[in-house]
């Protein structure tokens, strides 16, 4: 049953654990811990089930940028190259918390999920920070 890998830490399709994964390339950002952090904050994003459609499409919009933008800062070459990606991906972190915390003061989701929407999203600024210095 060859063609599969074994993946260590936080790889593509899960947290943090062990997968094995079929014709499935190791990209640059499979091993980047902000990617495996943006996908948490997406997931948890997703799950706050925003009521609000307008504010529910801004917050998902924000959180797959931030994952989109931690890809693309992985596998850019220059050190300004990858701030700048990383910077913007910051950015989106702190939109998708704000538009759950919006949502939250509106009514229109559970002040839990906005509490743990900007736990993830604290965690994910710390390292995104740390990248683009």
């Amino acid at each position: 049953m060859g063609g599969g890998f074994v993946v260590h830490g936080f790889g593509p399709f899960g947290g943090e654990r062990t997968e094995t994964m079929h014709n499935m390339p190791i990209l640059p950002h499979h091993r980047l811990h902000a990617f495996a952090a943006a996908r948490e904050m997406l997931l948890a994003v997703r799950d706050a089930g925003i009521r609000d459609a307008k504010l529910r499409d801004e917050a998902l919009r924000a959180a797959k940028g931030a994952c989109l933008n931690c890809a693309e800062g992985a596998g850019r070459v220059t050190r300004a190259d990858k701030a700048r990606a990383f910077t913007v991906a910051r950015g989106e972190a702190v939109e998708a918390a704000a538009a759950v915390e919006i949502a939250a003061v509106m009514g229109d989701a559970k002040a839990e999920d906005a509490t743990r929407v900007a736990v993830l999203a604290d965690r994910l600024i710390a390292m995104l920070t740390r990248l683009i210095r």
